[in-house]
């Protein structure tokens, strides 16, 4: 099981990071989506979550450790902003220059050669 989740979030990295890496910008956004989950499943996992176990309790008892989920909620809401701020920057760029490519030149910033 735990070589699925392992591989599970490295797999979503390596999309993730290769969606980032894509010169438009919607690619971009997906890319920073799959990152979050990816991190969102490793602060998950990283709980060592324990079947039918109630949270903590006073007796001594193996029990489900709660900052993990915690941890997951924040970056959940986190990542909910941060995508929304990358959607309207990306949509703000669109509607001024026309196009959603991450490499377009501005004008007159073009390098003059002597050819």
């Amino acid at each position: 099981m735990e070589l699925l989740v392992a591989a599970a979030i490295g797999i979503m990295t390596t999309g993730g990071v290769y969606l980032m890496l894509r010169l438009r910008t919607f690619p971009v956004v997906l890319g920073l989506s799959l990152l979050t989950y990816a991190v969102n499943t490793f602060l998950f996992a990283s709980g060592r979550l324990v079947l039918n176990a109630p949270p903590v309790l006073i007796e001594p008892a193996p029990y489900a450790d709660p900052l993990p989920q915690a941890l997951v909620l924040t970056a959940i809401v986190i990542a909910f902003g941060m995508t929304a701020l990358a959607v309207i920057l990306a949509l703000g760029a669109y509607l001024n220059s026309g196009t959603d490519a991450l490499d377009i030149e501005k004008p007159g910033t073009r390098i003059k050669t002597d050819r």
